[in-house]
């Protein structure tokens, strides 16, 4: 018989919160959402034995199943999309025996009647005591109209909990979030409506404040004195897979930057919360957003860039333009690049540049943040002994290899005096020896137990979209000139000027 050793690294790396027992229903049920994400996680969850007993799963969609299909539905996504592999089928069989299903056509009130009556039979059996989490994983537009029935039904109040989770974008411009929160408040509390940003998420998302706040040695230097500039990327190697009807809407810049990027920014910037606590991480980071500079009308052609890939190589495989993509207009203006300057008016950033960039079809799929620090302000060595030093830097590596990244110089070992830069790594899978949770896994748990800190407020949303909404109103107008790249490069030539412009160069991942 063998016998596994433990995992030394791993100790104590369980979740140690408890959430009460509950039903969460999924609008959407038998999308691509749930099964590739939400099931999945739910199951991991599960695995690791933090789902709480009773706990149960309803889908809801207009598809004509019964439970035992829709858990047949649940188990092939499961299997093919779970982080964990291969599947443990007692686990499976025991998630799915709390697995149920409700066809719920969005525009019949007298469905979420049906569908209210089944959940209370579910708490009657189950001994769940009303508690509920609604997930939205369905189209923005229904937002609306599912927020509505459920409050006619009467299930937004009574006994328990009863919160609504939904994805970005939230809106689509700063009005239109205005709206959406206007509808969700009307139904739900703000402290119950979760806006969910699968970024805030990750491990090393979150780990972004525990770099900065629980280690004396970076704090004191994360500064205006002695950070020359910050560098957020987000690259995917990806087209549009298929979702023109809502990337021709929305573009990079609603996609990516105002949401993604703007929170790990924000992440980056803010000052230290008091705790790590809902309310008091996001006063922080709504305090941030609202330094931001905004980009005025006249800037925008020099502080920010736009682009969009025609035909090209990407990992060796030739791929389509952008507008010869499937329900594309082959005339479309559509941004698949975007990259932005943007400035920080306190004390910790003053004059320091945040650049930002996001784009399709560029040469890998990278999500970073680069913090360059200055030079030091007298060559003690001479200039001949270090021509092959760079400035330090901080990496943090979002995604795909989660970790951190530390440069800086080093003698080289010779007779004579030359310094190189080097690099010192941290990896999350080679340091604890575990896989990296997805985020919805975290997300879904902190839903459970009803911790905010990781999902969008309401006030941060719209100071996001304060500044962004200037700079999308200019590009309708053409200002700057849209600028095509070929798949597989780093965008459009305007993205490498942007820098030149300021005497730096973007990090190349």
């Amino acid at each position: 018989m063998t016998v596994t050793a433990p995992n030394v690294l791993a100790e104590g790396l369980h979740d140690y919160r408890v959430a009460d027992p509950a039903i969460m229903v999924i609008f959407g049920g038998t999308g691509d959402l749930s099964g590739r994400k939400l099931l999945p996680a739910l199951y991991n969850v599960s695995k690791q034995r933090l789902l709480p007993a009773g706990f149960a799963v309803v889908g809801a969609a207009i598809d004509d199943l019964t439970d035992d299909l829709y858990r047949k539905h649940a188990a092939e996504r499961i299997r093919q999309f779970s982080r964990t592999q291969p599947v443990d089928e007692r686990v499976l069989d025991a998630f799915l025996s709390s697995v149920f299903y409700m066809k719920v056509d969005f525009s019949k009130l007298d469905q979420f009647k049906a569908l209210a009556r089944r959940l209370e039979e579910l708490d009657a059996t189950r001994l769940i005591p009303g508690n509920r989490m609604f997930y939205c994983a369905t189209p923005p537009p229904t937002y609306e109209t599912i927020t509505e029935q459920l409050k006619a039904a009467g299930m937004t109040e009574g006994s328990g909990y009863h919160r609504i989770v939904i994805e970005k974008p939230f809106g689509f411009d700063l009005k239109s979030a205005r709206e959406l929160t206007q509808i969700l408040q009307h139904a739900f509390p703000e402290d119950s409506v979760y806006r969910i940003d699968h970024y805030l998420g990750k491990e090393t998302v979150q780990n972004i404040m525990a770099f900065r706040f629980a280690n004396s040695i970076f704090e004191p230097v994360w500064n205006a004195n002695l950070i020359d500039s910050v560098q957020i990327t987000v690259a995917e190697d990806i087209g549009i897979e298929g979702r023109a009807s809502y990337y021709e809407r929305a573009g990079a810049m609603r996609d990516i930057v105002q949401n993604h990027a703007l929170q790990l920014l924000a992440l980056v910037g803010m000052e230290p919360p008091l705790a790590f606590e809902a309310n008091a991480v996001r006063d922080e980071k709504v305090k941030l957003l609202r330094a931001i500079r905004p980009i005025t009308d006249e800037q925008v052609a020099h502080a920010t860039v736009r682009g969009q890939y025609t035909k090209g190589w990407v990992m060796g495989e030739h791929v389509l333009g952008y507008r010869e993509e499937k329900n594309v207009s082959p005339g479309s203006l559509t941004e698949t690049f975007a990259a932005l300057r943007l400035f920080i008016d306190n004390w910790r950033w003053a004059n320091v540049p945040f650049y930002i960039r996001a784009g399709k079809r560029l040469p890998k799929r990278v999500t970073e943040i680069r913090i360059q620090f200055k030079r030091p302000p007298h060559l003690t060595f001479g200039r001949e002994a270090t021509q092959e030093l760079d400035p330090n830097a901080i990496t943090l590596r979002i995604q795909p290899e989660e970790g951190i990244s530390l440069k800086f110089g080093a003698k080289v070992p010779s007779a004579g005096l030359r310094i190189r830069s080097v690099t010192m790594d941290f990896q999350y899978m080679t340091s604890f020896l575990v896989g990296v949770p997805e985020a919805y896994e975290r997300l879904l748990l902190d839903c459970m137990i009803g911790d905010p800190t990781l999902f969008t407020r309401a006030d941060e949303v719209e100071a996001a979209w304060r500044i962004i909404d200037p700079i999308e109103a200019a590009w309708r107008d053409g200002r700057p000139p849209l600028g095509m790249y070929a798949a597989g490069t780093w965008g459009p030539p305007a993205a490498a000027k942007l820098l030149q412009a300021d005497s730096r160069e973007w990090h190349r991942p």
